[in-house]
């Protein structure tokens, strides 16, 4: 009997809440928002590798003026790869990544809106990927990351066949994504949180869907085209035929211009979250931070032009995208200006998330200045297709995207994984990342400004010894990923085991345990402060409030629904506090 009894029970299923996650998960079809987030950002990295060795082959032959260590054709196969994977298999995944581990955690929600289609969005990468890399087995194309027409007709048919199904695949899983995003931000959001409540990380998504959904079908249908240019001989973009390749650039920059913003957006989200954690202060201006977001995302739309200054765009039409493209800038800037005013005047905890967040500030604005100076149309017409423009994007992008990441990654990954990273070779990785930066891409400029194009595997030999510094600096950042692969592989499985809250953070996801379980809280939680009311008077009278009538801890914030609504202190209003009326909190 007491063996029935026994096997009985063995056969029970346990609440998801107490099963426990195997490593097999994360090899297979699974569809927990956060198991297909770590499959995101493991996969992110392992292309991130790939790029950077492209990459650091593409300076290994830049280190001499003579194409010495790879052939022209190669070389050009290089950069077109490098440029391809980077955006699309690094920047955008990572990004997509962490958004799926976080969003539905930050809104209360147990998983994201459309959980199987979440997984097919990711399991379209792994196949893109393999596609483009493959592509060196047979013609790997060589047109650049661009592919414009008629170049991209002519540079060889396989290899930009190969290109075009491998965009199309990410393309996909991107829209897929935006689309999951968006649904899950508007419609799974806890009772008691107001769009105003939610973490700026859910805005930055919201406008990085919005233009998911807007421009990449575009970009889709350019590359369509373009393909049956190649297979069915049309002449939709070969000038031979009649067709006229700025439409292509005019389609390409339709999507690759707010492709920008969908690489940073999620990052700025990601700056707006990690900041006034660690400065202990409020974040400023939230709703100004918020809605530039959304402003961000509709100038982007109206700005591609600008990459066509040169491609006999006329006068009048140049105006207006030099006039669209500088507006810009007004609300990118509201955003630095808020980020540095949460900064000025807190207690600033100098650990790595918080380095790489004050580095992600700092190369960002290098960016964003020289992105001024190219919406000029003189300027631009003088730097065109120079390594300024180079230095400009790395700027952007490397620095707008790869220190967001790994802001992120030592920020969250004591949830994620319920371990702590180790500091000490965090910071030597920032200080490697910070110069291999600075030392890769500011000579650029200079190089640029002298008139050295860029795409070219030999150059006039004036230009040698700034491009050694270059290339010198592309080692420095190769060697600077080593310090951060050992950490998170032992800090991962040796670590020491982290607290649920280790920030002593106030947004929802850390008020679950680290790592969370399966449906992310085991009570529907409620709001008691606003996502970054640290140190405010408001909040410590909360707090202290609480404390006093619940006997909990402060930080302990799963509060069931329930509970809520038949207790005299807590409300499920809308507010960004449950407690009874302000002016009771002195």
């Amino acid at each position: 009997m007491a063996q029935a009894q026994l096997d009985l029970t063995a056969n029970v299923p346990k609440p998801h809440h107490e099963q426990e996650r195997r490593w097999q998960d994360y090899f297979g079809f699974s569809h927990d928002h956060k198991v297909i987030g770590i499959q995101y950002l493991v996969t992110a990295f392992f292309f991130y590798l790939v790029g950077g060795a492209l990459a650091t082959a593409v300076r290994t032959e830049l280190a001499t003026p003579d194409p010495d260590f790879v052939s022209p054709e190669l070389y050009n196969s290089l950069f077109t790869v490098h440029g391809t994977v980077m955006i699309f298999l690094w920047i955008v995944p990572a990004g997509a990544g962490l958004a799926n581990y976080l969003i539905p955690l930050m809104i209360g929600a147990k998983d994201m809106a459309f959980p199987r289609l979440n997984a097919v969005a990711f399991w379209l990468i792994p196949p893109g990927g393999t596609l483009l890399l493959a592509s060196f087995l047979f013609e790997a194309p060589k047109a650049g990351w661009t592919s414009y027409p008629p170049l991209s007709i002519l540079s060889g048919q396989v290899g930009e066949e190969i290109w075009i199904l491998s965009v199309l695949l990410l393309g996909t899983s991107s829209i897929l994504g935006g689309l999951n995003f968006a649904v899950t931000i508007f419609k799974m959001r806890i009772p008691t949180m107001g769009l105003n409540d939610m973490p700026l990380l859910c805005w930055a998504m919201i406008a990085t869907s919005a233009l998911i959904l807007l421009s990449t079908p575009v970009l889709a249908a350019a590359l369509i085209l373009l393909s049956f240019d190649l297979l069915a001989g049309t002449s939709f973009f070969n000038p031979t035929g009649g067709g006229d390749p700025v439409v292509y650039q005019h389609l390409f920059w339709f999507y690759s211009h707010p492709a920008v913003y969908i690489m940073v957006l999620p990052f700025f989200g990601v700056i707006s979250d990690v900041l006034p954690v660690h400065a202990r202060k409020p974040i400023f201006g939230y709703q100004a931070i918020a809605y530039s977001s959304l402003a961000i995302s509709f100038l982007g739309l109206i700005v591609w032009a600008h990459h066509m200054f040169t491609s006999g765009t006329p006068g009048w039409l140049r105006m207006f995208f030099m006039i669209t493209t500088m507006i810009i800038a007004v609300p990118t800037g509201i955003k630095v200006f808020g980020w540095l005013a949460t900064i000025w005047g807190g207690k600033l905890r100098l650990n790595s998330a918080m380095l790489f967040a004050m580095g992600f500030i700092s190369t960002f604005v290098m960016g964003g200045v020289t992105g001024i100076m190219v919406a000029s149309v003189p300027f631009d017409i003088h730097v065109h297709d120079t390594y300024f423009i180079v230095a400009h994007f790395h700027y952007v992008l490397f620095g707008g995207a790869v220190f967001g990441v790994f802001a992120a990654i030592y920020h969250w990954f004591p949830k994620m994984t319920g371990r702590m990273m180790n500091e000490p070779w965090g910071i030597v990785h920032f200080v490697l990342t910070f110069v291999g930066t600075n030392m890769t891409f500011m000579p650029m400029h200079a190089l640029g400004l002298q008139g050295m194009p860029r795409r070219v595997a030999m150059y006039d030999p004036q230009f040698t010894t700034l491009n050694q510094v270059c290339t010198v600096g592309s080692y420095i950042l190769a060697v600077s990923t080593i310090p951060f692969l050992i950490n998170a592989a032992w800090s991962w499985f040796k670590g020491p085991k982290a607290p649920d809250n280790p920030w002593e953070a106030l947004t929802l996801e850390w008020m679950t345990s680290s790592p969370p379980p399966i449906e992310n809280f085991l009570v529907t939680p409620v709001l008691k402060t606003g996502p970054y009311d640290y140190g405010s008077r408001k909040t410590l009278a909360i707090r202290q409030r609480l404390k006093q009538m619940t006997g909990s801890r402060p930080k302990e914030v799963g509060v069931p629904l329930s509970e809520a609504k038949s207790s005299t202190v807590f409300t499920d209003d809308r507010s960004t506090t449950v407690v009874e009326p302000e002016k009771d909190i002195k």
